[in-house]
């Protein structure tokens, strides 16, 4: 496999998506992968913001960079483009495969299938307070582990 291309998609590109971003940029760096990695959303109407600021608080305490990031929406070239599109929840997988290409519905799964959690999906911590926020960091750690470890096994 040549580079591999891991794209987070979450609703509106601004909580959950860049989380796992911001993370998993961490995470391939300190395991020295060699991956390229995105975000976007389903929605496109906060394109060009930043991340929110409780998302990007939260992130920060734990040692993550959301530098650079500003929210997109998914984009049809998507879909060629990445290897691994990885939806936060079911609604966003089911969105994402509503505009996928036949050829490439394959790429898009629930992000936590690569984690150890009980749990298929992140919640959107978007209307909880602080604690939501970092029980998103728990759950998009552990599944980035898992993630890596995939990536370490793939040809």
């Amino acid at each position: 496999m040549s580079k591999p291309k891991v794209l987070f998609v979450c609703l509106g590109n601004i909580c959950r998506s860049p989380t796992a971003e911001a993370v998993f940029r961490h995470k391939a760096r300190l395991a020295g992968l060699d991956v390229e990695i995105d975000s976007a959303g389903t929605g496109g109407w906060h394109r060009g913001e930043l991340p929110d600021e409780r998302a990007r608080e939260a992130g920060t305490r734990r040692g993550y960079s959301f530098a650079g990031q500003t929210a997109r929406p998914v984009e049809q070239d998507d879909f060629e483009i990445f290897d691994f599109i990885l939806a936060m929840d079911r609604r966003n997988r089911a969105e994402l495969l509503s505009k996928a290409p036949e050829n490439a519905r394959h790429k898009v799964k629930l992000f936590l299938e690569y984690g150890t959690s009980s749990e298929a999906e992140v919640p959107d911590p978007y209307y909880g307070g602080a604690r939501g926020f970092e029980h998103v960091l728990d759950l998009i750690e552990d599944a980035g582990d898992g993630l890596i470890r995939t990536l370490q096994q793939s040809p």
